[in-house]
């Protein structure tokens, strides 16, 4: 009767490592997505500065949309950052989402002044950074739908039972999935001087 005891209990612990462990691999997985997103996100940010150098010397009268890039470029820098040092922060993650939207509603007024600079639209510096851009814009939402389903197969994972029981014992908490709030800005920023 011992044995039969001792075998129960050994199969109990090694099943609650199990699901330990995949739980870390789970929470590791999204994390990397997220890192993903990130390089993408300061490529992005790298490039936005080159953007608004090449536009002020067409849309000197426009400082204010070009002010307005800079701002929401630099609070999206530091939500990043503050996401990037922990994924699992739910509140930083909704900070980061919160800047993007800001900066994409920055970069979406930016690009419908400069629709009324023709001698903007055909400088090719302008039009080499709108082709990065874009280009970045697409690797950006691919890495964001990486991160979702990495963070949703976490979370299903981890609410699932006993795995929710386990979970809660060892502060696995439910992961914020990367989605943008605002509908206005759900579509990728058109970038066509054509």
């Amino acid at each position: 009767m011992e044995w039969v005891t001792l075998a129960i209990i050994v199969i109990v612990v090694f099943y609650v490592i199990a699901i330990y462990n995949k739980l870390v691999s789970l929470r590791n997985r999204f994390k990397n997505a997220f890192s993903q997103i990130d390089v993408q996100l300061n490529r992005r940010y790298d490039l936005i500065p080159n953007l608004v150098e090449t536009a002020k010397a067409y849309m000197k009268h426009e400082r204010e949309t070009l002010d307005a890039v800079i701002s929401a470029r630099s609070q999206a820098v530091s939500a990043s950052k503050s996401a990037a040092a922990d994924p699992a922060d739910a509140g930083s993650i909704q900070a980061l989402m919160g800047a993007e939207t800001a900066l994409t509603g920055a970069m979406g007024r930016l690009f419908a002044v400069m629709e009324n600079y023709p001698d903007l639209k055909a400088n090719e510096t302008m039009n080499n950074v709108m082709e990065e851009l874009t280009t970045t814009e697409n690797k950006v939402a691919f890495a964001r739908q990486s991160f979702n389903d990495s963070v949703m197969f976490y979370n299903t994972y981890r609410e699932q039972f006993p795995n929710n029981i386990i979970a809660g014992r060892f502060s696995f908490k439910e992961a914020q999935l990367f989605e943008i709030e605002d509908d206005t800005v759900r579509k990728a920023v058109k970038v066509s001087f054509n």
